[in-house]
């Protein structure tokens, strides 16, 4: 079945209304990201201590909307100078060309905000990891939509139901699919699709093509 189709399908349950499926993935989730942060834990030192040598915090929190409408901190480690609100503000009032790319996809292409390690994290998706920490206090899944942010909202419609209905992830079908590189209509679809046909051996599937997605990089910025 196309994505196409199941985009025009009525809101139906999702297989992860099923106990036993709850229960696998939430088993998947916590076991996967105990063994992410053990396994992984010198290179967050490492991490850690460059992201730092700027001044700044090393993490960054940033208000996402969760499962069922619940707000949460989404973790990531901080990418950007510590004035980056101030630098956005002055860039899109003087930038008309920025302003719009802000507003069609809350991301631009050439941040000027954006530190040189900073650059690096987000191009190798390292920037993510703290969100397995997300995942642990039992606000995330490793697979899932990505958290959005209220303003985004309104790209979804009538299927803001379908982005409610699970955790969001760390990676998902958005982010095999071209992440960046794939417009907001597609990626309510991809979504939707998520929802709809969810299985264990698709999250499997999911997560081994996000590392092959992580070494060649496409659509990360």
């Amino acid at each position: 079945m196309s994505l196409e189709i199941i985009s025009t399908m009525p809101v139906l349950s999702s297989p992860l209304n099923k106990p036993q499926c709850k229960m696998f993935k939430g088993l998947m989730d916590i076991s996967g990201a105990l063994a992410a942060l053990i396994i992984f834990s010198p290179f967050f030192l490492v991490i850690y201590v460059l992201v730092k040598r700027d001044g700044g915090p090393a993490f960054y929190g940033h208000t996402r909307i969760g499962k069922g409408g619940k707000s949460f901190k989404c973790w990531k480690f901080r990418s950007m100078r510590p004035d980056a609100d101030a630098v956005l503000q002055e860039l899109l009032e003087n930038d008309p060309a920025a302003r719009a790319e802000w507003e069609r996809d809350f991301k631009l292409r050439h941040d000027p905000r954006v530190t040189k390690i900073g650059a690096f994290l987000r191009k190798t998706s390292l920037d993510e990891w703290p969100q397995f920490y997300n995942v642990l206090c039992g606000e995330m899944s490793l697979v899932g939509p990505r958290p959005v942010v209220e303003d985004e909202r309104k790209y979804y419609g009538a299927y803001w139901k379908d982005y409610l209905a699970v955790k969001p992830g760390i990676t998902g079908l958005w982010q095999v699919s071209g992440r960046n590189d794939t417009g907001y209509k597609r990626r309510v679809v991809l979504d939707r699709a998520y929802v709809r046909r969810w299985s264990a051996w698709k999250d499997i599937a999911i997560i081994f093509k996000t590392a092959k997605v992580m070494l060649v990089r496409d659509g990360a910025y």
